[in-house]
């Protein structure tokens, strides 16, 4: 088993809450990391359709036949036996008591929040970070960032070592055809995936709904839906602007991101690593890689998201700030190889414009040398450690 950085934050929730609720994208490793973590934990997959009936037909009958504690897998599949829970759990006062986990966060933590509300944590769990690969029997400290955008980082990926070119088809023929129709009834499963295409090609910009929906050929409306439905799959990341306490004209649109780049590398027709190269997104996708990097950072810490971008109607933009309660980490990405100050720009004009606002300004880059320039410290892709020291 690959070695999760959450398990230990994961432990300690369940030592203090009646229930821990763990959400992710499919493969990303949930079932994995719950039962090792809970090994004397009672076991059930909800998508065993016997298992699903009984449990949906008679949910206080099926909760009754544990003993002990209990872990229940994709409970979004039988939502109502959230109100049960909390009647057990209200009743045994037993810290983690049921450990929960489900693939489709927006639908099922709506639930989750509603039945369990201060009885669970919430946990969520992207698929492998950098460092928990290179800590792997899978580890290969050669391998430049493109072979990652196009890899990926899903663990049974690297654990069955399927390439790529057939992993990708299948995972995302299984999220269309099983779970894109559960969370919304589309008709047109073509159409949708055209449009889940459309949104790759847009990774790392700001979203533009009218954009969009021209390109898909269908109405703004039904592109809000269907974007809601990427999130509730954790398919799409929305990077939020940052605009607190800053007196300027600015963009209040997310940035679209996806929760693996090598999803994002398929669904933009890339076949082959070296296509990356020279491909015309090689730059968002790097960014994409640096943004998941952070964001699986923080919530295998159990932190709050926290990060954000800014960008103000003069085109002044800074890739990642991440908003640490006393000061910003005001961060800029470039994927080129070869350090040039020019890449410093962005973090002049923040500390220029802001000089008042307590902040820290670094440089992620796709080369390999650690340095600081003037107030700046220049940060390799593959050092990203050195952002929280």
């Amino acid at each position: 088993m690959i070695k999760r950085h959450i398990a230990e934050k994961l432990r300690q929730l369940a030592g203090k809450f009646l229930v821990v609720t763990v959400s992710g994208p499919r493969q990303s490793g949930k079932t994995t990391l719950v039962r090792a973590e809970f090994p004397e934990h009672q076991y059930v997959n909800l998508e065993n359709p016997e298992k699903r009936l009984l449990a949906s037909t008679d949910p206080n009958g099926f909760l009754k036949s544990f003993s002990g504690n209990v872990i229940i897998d994709e409970i979004q599949y039988v939502p109502e036996l959230l109100s049960y829970i909390q009647e057990i759990v209200d009743d045994t006062q037993r810290p983690g008591h049921f450990i929960l986990t489900g693939s489709q966060s927006l639908l099922m933590l709506e639930k989750v929040s509603q039945s369990l509300a201060g009885r669970t944590a919430l946990v969520n769990l992207l698929p492998l970070s950098y460092n928990e690969l290179q800590n792997s029997d899978y580890a290969d400290p050669n391998m430049n960032f493109e072979y990652y955008l196009f890899h990926g980082f899903f663990p049974g990926k690297y654990k069955m070592g399927i390439d790529p070119a057939d992993f990708y088809p299948a995972y995302f023929g299984t999220y269309v055809q099983r779970d894109v129709r559960q969370i919304k009834n589309i008709v047109n499963l073509e159409l949708f995936s055209n449009f889940v295409r459309l949104c790759a090609g847009r990774v790392g910009q700001v979203l533009e709904l009218s954009s969009i929906s021209g390109d898909a050929g269908v109405s703004v409306n039904t592109v809000k839906g269907w974007l809601s439905v990427l999130q509730a799959g954790h398919i799409i990341f929305l990077l939020r602007p940052y605009y607190k306490n800053l007196n300027k004209r600015l963009i209040k649109s997310p940035k679209l991101f996806f929760t693996d780049t090598g999803l994002a590398a398929f669904l933009l027709g890339i076949t082959k690593q070296k296509q990356i190269e020279s491909h015309y997104l090689r730059g968002g996708l790097f960014e994409n890689l640096i943004l998941l990097e952070m964001l699986k950072d923080r919530y295998n810490k159990g932190l709050p998201e926290n990060i954000y971008y800014y960008r103000d109607n003069n085109k002044n933009e800074i890739d990642l700030i991440i908003d640490e309660g006393d000061k910003l980490k005001i961060i800029e990405i470039k994927s080129g190889q070869t350090f040039s100050t020019s890449f410093l720009k962005p973090l002049k004009f923040w500390e220029r414009n802001f000089p008042d606002i307590p902040s820290e300004t670094m440089l992620v880059y796709g080369g390999t040398v650690k340095q600081k320039i003037g107030t700046s410290r220049i940060i390799p892709w593959n050092g990203l450690d050195d952002i929280n020291d």
